[in-house]
């Protein structure tokens, strides 16, 4: 039974972290962290999640209960999971990353630490997410050349970054395939008269309302027709399924920086 830690246990996903815990019989929930500052420290970990008692408070201290953890999975922000990376690196604990929003600096030493212990970063946890950049990777190779490609992405109002990590993700997708560098050919919403749209760029629209869970499509336009490739998630339950087989996965790796290509084997080494 792999033991696993949760950052960001009374989050969003956290709670739904909590319930696919108990309903897996490969994992259990050995800790559920908060910060120090969180009005649910010493609360049981299942009923802040709605569920019954589960035995796991919420704790603030990763260092005081990082040996009754396997993986630390954290949807956290970018700054509290760079001091978990730290933590982990030096007690050698594996994690699995699906915070997002962070710099490439702050990539870089997620990065560095791969190469001391075993790290899966994903924007996008979800198999369907998953096999959609694979097809999207198939189409722009295809069709891209000649197409104008956009990118729409929504969330719920709480979401604080922007675009989402997941439609980062499928912009640097599209991208690599097509030979391009995201950070040059990216354009981040428009306004005023920006003139004739240039064919090599990809276009980003964000939309944040209600309690949208989260929803992507990617468009690859011609004169005559489109092709649209789109992803809905009405439940945050598959975002969780995937982060414990990730956890799962992740068990088998002693060191090295993976995504969730790696632990679908959709990725061609």
């Amino acid at each position: 039974m792999i033991r696993v830690g949760i950052a960001g246990a009374a989050g969003r996903m956290g709670k739904s972290l909590i319930a696919a815990c108990q309903e897996s019989d490969e994992v259990t929930l050995a800790a559920a962290l908060e910060h120090s500052d969180s009005a649910v420290l010493g609360q049981d970990a299942g009923e802040i999640a709605g569920l019954s008692r589960v035995g796991v408070p919420i704790r603030s201290d990763l260092v005081a209960i990082c040996d009754s953890i396997d993986v630390l999975i954290d949807f956290t922000r970018p700054e509290s999971t760079l001091g978990h990376v730290s933590l982990a690196r030096d007690r050698g604990m594996r994690m699995v990353i699906g915070t997002t929003g962070f710099s490439a600096e702050q990539r870089r030493t997620i990065e560095e630490a791969g190469q001391s212990i075993a790290i899966i970063l994903a924007p996008n946890m979800s198999v369907g997410v998953n096999l959609v950049l694979k097809l999207l990777e198939l189409a722009a190779r295809t069709i891209g050349e000649y197409t104008d490609i956009e990118i729409v992405e929504a969330h719920h109002r709480h979401k604080v970054d922007a675009p989402s990590g997941t439609a980062l993700r499928m912009g640097e997708v599209v991208a690599e395939a097509l030979g391009r560098d995201l950070r040059s050919c990216a354009v981040f919403g428009r306004q005023g008269n920006m003139g004739e749209r240039d064919r090599k760029t990809i276009g980003f629209a964000t939309i944040r309302a209600g309690d949208i869970v989260g929803e992507h499509t990617v468009m690859f336009a011609d004169e005559g027709e489109r092709v649209e490739i789109s992803h809905k998630a009405s439940s945050r339950s598959t975002f969780a399924k995937g982060a414990l087989r990730a956890a799962q996965w992740v068990m088998g790796q002693t060191h090295g920086l993976f995504d969730m290509q790696d632990v679908l084997g959709l990725k061609v080494r």
